[in-house]
């Protein structure tokens, strides 16, 4: 759009002024912070044990040994929640809010969808869920439930489910986490193969197991949490009882239940087995120990800068099934620190189920720390940059210019407060006003939602890498790094090395930097795959010292500061007919960007020259579009069948994968705007929103073939 001459000069005035102000407020900045900053930015934050190529990369402020436990003399988990309980018993520990009004509202669509009105937080002391951790333990012993027998945990993120992890730590029952939104077939073969007895599960999640209950052989208890529906109808064979989790609680409450003295767990007993939520068949548990998790929390937790302390609030809403959020929940607690429990179509004022003019979850609890995974963070930057185009126009020059002169000032290691408080803060106040640090794991953050979190946020965004059998851990970066595409340097529990992969063309020799497959060690590192001793052979070894180390598929080249780059991965390399590599994710991950992507899956042939690409569109921007090209239609299938649109939106992904420097090859030459939405319930992506190539693939199979042929 060509500028006015009153925006132009507009602009010239803000330029004039931003360098003034730069001049200004350099010296009495540099004089107090900028010194120490040059001294972090040149900082060496990773190193290798020894000059040898290959050799592993280790944190420089725990390059002597690993660590291996947040506090000295704790060796297991329920171990560390004791310390807590016993140091902040009476302080707040979980929260979550009341339910005040639920309101049927009727969508353009014709479907009714339930929006609330919340209250308050009410919370939980570290002695209230303590006590009802203990009575749970004991009332599940009553019931037959023993010593290291396996245990199911199927629920969304609440505070009962923490209560049920501590009980189950206490009384050394192996946890069993299942993703609430896997598929049934999914679900069953975890709870079968685990051999679990007894299932905690959400009130609301029991059609779920209804429609296998056929199929669970070893099944006795179903221990449900909240209240059973009146319009539920649920059809379970007789041999299986159900029973509530506070029925359960005040079993355990009585005198003749209550254990005396337990055999506490050893570091190495098994402390939850996790079912991944895989990209391929059927989810596979791994087997992590006390000591694993351990290392893990510890690690996660002094990545934090400022350190954690009892004063701070998380919010916790992703799933307690993935490993990133379980770790960070648990480091929350050994602090002494509370978690307002919340989800994701409850966190903001605009969030779906939130009645339009109440408060959404993150503005009545005001967090300081959050977990976040690129998706969600991708969606908040989306929709702000909605609301500013939708202003006045000078409004829009006044954000474009703030936002870029704030972000000049961040690259170099300043800041502008003036922008922060009349500017952003209320941008910040989207997440409460008080978020201080956030984590972003389980896939990688484009380099333009880490600048954009950064800038509006007033908060550093740290970029971690883990998988579920390194306990999420590996790499974080440190706060003060600005620098984006990064995953910082590994972590104190966690060793990093790379090895060669020569066909991909990485190799440990490569210049600038060595490149290879990434293989993580450590006591972080699991045991395995549960009844799958094929796969665990296949992806773990041990060294000669007795270290574990996991070989990760993905790709992977060390900074000179010892900062870890992702840069590829082995199965998502496809070699084209002319002999280029095409890595998918790499460009999805640039594709995303657009404005017009909910989400994409590229896809290409070793017989083809060139890549193609589904899109999942997004509804709004495709019905302006539509209006700027005279398509007039309100059908859904006919807007993303129209040809005009699609030709439209494929010249925007090559707009915006050019400008993110793919190489021609690598960038689509056809899509297709496919008409579904892509969730975890229709199995297209897992719960933690990754592709699920493989099914993706083979439900688009003729839209595919049709692309190519």
């Amino acid at each position: 759009m060509e500028r006015s001459l009153v925006e132009n000069v507009f602009l010239f005035s803000l330029n004039i002024a931003g360098w003034f102000w730069g001049v200004v407020s350099f010296l009495p900045w540099y004089y107090l912070t900028g010194r120490q900053h040059q001294v972090r930015r040149q900082k060496i934050q990773g190193k290798p044990t020894s000059l040898v190529p290959g050799a592993p990369y280790r944190d420089v402020e725990h390059f002597d040994a690993l660590v291996t436990t947040l506090y000295k003399g704790i060796t297991t988990m329920d171990q560390l929640f004791r310390r807590a309980v016993q140091l902040y018993a009476f302080r707040k520990c979980l929260g979550t809010r009341e339910i005040l009004r639920e309101i049927d509202e009727k969508q353009i669509n014709g479907r009714v969808f339930k929006k609330q009105i919340r209250g308050e937080y009410n919370w939980f002391t570290f002695a209230q869920v303590d006590s009802r951790a203990r009575n749970l333990g004991n009332g599940l012993t009553a019931l037959g439930q023993q010593r290291k027998q396996n245990i199911v945990i199927f629920a969304e993120t609440r505070a009962e489910w923490m209560m049920a992890l501590q009980c189950c730590f206490a009384n050394s029952f192996p946890v069993v986490t299942i993703y609430a939104t896997l598929g049934d077939e999914a679900v069953a073969h975890g709870i079968n193969e685990t051999e679990v007895k007894f299932v905690i599960a959400d009130a609301e999640l029991l059609p779920k197991l209804a429609a296998v209950a056929h199929k669970l052989t070893n099944l006795d208890y179903i221990v449900y949490i909240g209240e059973l529906s009146k319009n539920a109808t649920l059809d379970f064979p007789k041999n299986i009882k159900m029973i509530s989790m506070t029925d359960v609680e005040e079993l355990g409450s009585r005198t003749e239940n209550i254990i005396q003295s337990k055999v506490s767990p050893r570091p190495e007993d098994t402390a939850v087995i996790m079912y991944t939520s895989g990209s391929t068949g059927l989810p596979k548990g791994v087997i992590i120990t006390h000591a694993n998790l351990l290392a893990a929390t510890a690690a996660m937790g002094s990545r934090v800068e400022p350190p954690i302390t009892e004063k701070d609030v998380y919010v916790g809403y992703l799933p307690l099934a993935h490993v990133l959020e379980l770790v960070a929940e648990n480091a929350i607690l050994a602090h002494g620190a509370c978690i307002g429990y919340s989800t994701p179509l409850t966190l903001s004022d605009q969030s779906s189920k939130i009645k339009k003019g109440s408060k959404g979850d993150l503005t009545v609890l005001r967090p300081t720390l959050m977990a976040a995974v690129p998706v969600i963070m991708d969606r908040i930057r989306q929709n702000v940059m909605e609301k500013v185009k939708e202003g006045p126009r000078l409004l829009q020059l006044f954000f474009t210019f703030a936002y870029n002169y704030k972000l000049a000032q961040i690259k170099r290691g300043y800041d502008a407060p003036l922008l922060n408080r009349f500017i952003f803060g209320k941008i910040r106040n989207l997440l409460g006003g008080r978020v201080r640090q956030m984590l972003s794991g389980g896939a990688p953050l484009s380099q333009d939602t880490q600048y954009f979190m950064n800038v509006c946020f007033c908060c550093p965004v740290g970029q971690g890498y883990g998988l579920t059998e390194t306990c999420g851990g590996a790499t974080i970066c440190h706060t003060w790094d600005m620098t984006t595409g990064r995953v910082g340097p590994p972590i104190a529990s966690s060793e990093i090395k790379l090895i060669s992969w020569e066909e991909g063309g990485y190799t440990i020799r490569d210049k600038p930097y060595p490149r290879g497959e990434i293989v993580i060690g450590g006591p972080n590192v699991t045991l395995g795959y549960y009844k799958n001793p094929q796969k665990t052979s296949e992806d773990f070894e041990i060294d000669r010292n007795g270290q574990r180390w996991f070989h990760t598929g993905d790709i992977g080249e060390f900074h000179s500061d010892g900062c870890l780059q992702i840069i590829d991965r082995k199965k998502d390399l496809v070699k084209l007919q002319a002999g280029e590599y095409v890595s998918l994710g790499k460009v999805e991950a640039a594709l995303a960007q657009s404005q017009y992507v909910e989400n994409v899956c590229v896809y290409a042939e070793s017989s083809e020259t060139y890549a193609i690409c589904l899109v999942v569109p997004r509804p709004k921007q495709l019905k302006q579009l539509a209006t700027s090209l005279n398509v007039s239609s309100e059908d859904w299938n006919v807007l993303c069948s129209n040809e005009a649109l699609t030709k439209a939106v494929l010249q925007d992904l090559q707009i915006v994968g050019t400008a993110a420097k793919l190489q021609k090859f690598e960038i689509p030459q056809k899509v297709t705007l496919v008409t579904e939405q892509w969730t975890p319930e229709s199995e297209l992506v897992t719960a933690a929103l990754k592709l699920k190539r493989k099914n993706i693939t083979s439900f688009y199979h003729d839209v595919l073939q049709a692309m190519y042929h």
